[in-house]
């Protein structure tokens, strides 16, 4: 291990991360009870101009007296381009103690996350607040993902990164129409066989700024977390896209319908089998080292301390999980 040590993020459940507009009281209401990880109540995207004020007042009201019972509450706050950031932050912090974090969109350089962090202190200390509020960014322009690692670095309140698929395809002039989704032409062909035929295979157009947007996260203690899939009548591709995110090392996925919920519960959750070799894996090697040895091998593969570490970690995700 290098003699760097970085701090890891404040550990928490982050399988689902459920979108909801602050401007819709009854669906701030449902969302409450369901079983997502991590809720953001949004004031951005979802909230047209007019309604930015009274979304502020529908949240403020949502986060006091609803029971939100162990779900981290987040909200998304309009951009630094706007007038509406400022007193997202202040009118929200101030006035509720359920809040866990901030979500910040359009992240393009740490200097953005420096400005939300200088206000967010200054409420905290006039306030006395006891919670210390974290952050989550959202990568999702072209400017972010060339700062990406700078960005992970800029702030001790940062937690986790979310990688904003539709804006960045928008960022990049990516030809996309479905959030999230493949494109038939980003594809390869391969060479003719002996009849002359020829095989194309669909890549995934998201897999470089996700990979390297998750690296940023892991090297720095983050928890990377994928975006939204656009097209909520679709399991089967939400599944794919979060299963390939899954696969990377990626946390957890955001719900942008209450059906996507569980479907993102599901993947991101270790399986018995996986737990299971884990645990054995953790077995094997303590037998190794009560034996003086450095690896071992376990049905038929060598595992090492490199082994250790990989079982530990799905292994504390999966208490964690079972303690939720």
């Amino acid at each position: 291990m290098s003699f760097t040590l970085i701090q890891q993020a404040t550990p928490r459940l982050h399988r689902s991360e459920l979108a909801v507009p602050g401007s819709n009281p009854t669906f701030m209401e449902k969302s409450a009870s369901s079983k997502a990880d991590v809720i953001f109540l949004d004031l951005e995207d979802a909230v047209a101009p007019d309604d930015k004020e009274q979304a502020r007042k529908n949240i403020i009201q949502a986060l006091n007296d609803l029971d939100w019972g162990t779900k981290t509450m987040m909200i998304r706050i309009n951009g630094l381009d706007t007038h509406y950031m400022y007193r997202d932050v202040v009118d929200i912090v101030e006035a509720c103690p359920r809040l866990d974090m901030i979500l910040i969109p359009k992240v393009g350089v740490p200097a953005d996350v420096y400005a939300i962090d200088v206000l967010t202190t200054q409420i905290e200390q006039a306030k006395k607040r006891e919670k210390k509020i974290g952050f989550e960014v959202l990568i999702e322009t072209a400017l972010g993902m060339a700062n990406v690692e700078a960005i992970a670095t800029s702030s001790k309140r940062l937690e986790a990164m979310s990688f904003g698929v539709a804006d960045y395809a928008a960022s990049t002039r990516a030809r996309s129409t479905v959030i999230g989704g493949v494109n038939k032409d980003f594809s390869v062909l391969t060479d003719k066989d002996e009849a002359g035929n020829r095989e194309t295979h669909w890549q995934d157009p998201w897999l470089f700024a996700q990979n390297r947007m998750l690296i940023a996260c892991r090297a720095y203690g983050l928890r990377p977390i994928d975006g939204p899939f656009g097209d909520f009548s679709d399991p089967d591709g939400y599944t794919s896209a979060a299963r390939r995110c899954a696969a990377l090392g990626f946390e957890g996925k955001w719900a942008i319908h209450p059906s996507q919920i569980d479907l993102a519960n599901e993947v991101f959750t270790p399986s018995e089998a996986e737990v299971t070799k884990a645990r054995r894996i953790l077995e094997a090697m303590e037998e190794a080292a009560k034996a003086g040895k450095g690896a071992v091998s376990l049905d038929g593969r060598l595992i090492d301390i490199a082994s250790i570490r990989m079982a530990e970690a799905l292994i504390e995700k999966a208490n964690a999980m079972s303690a939720s």
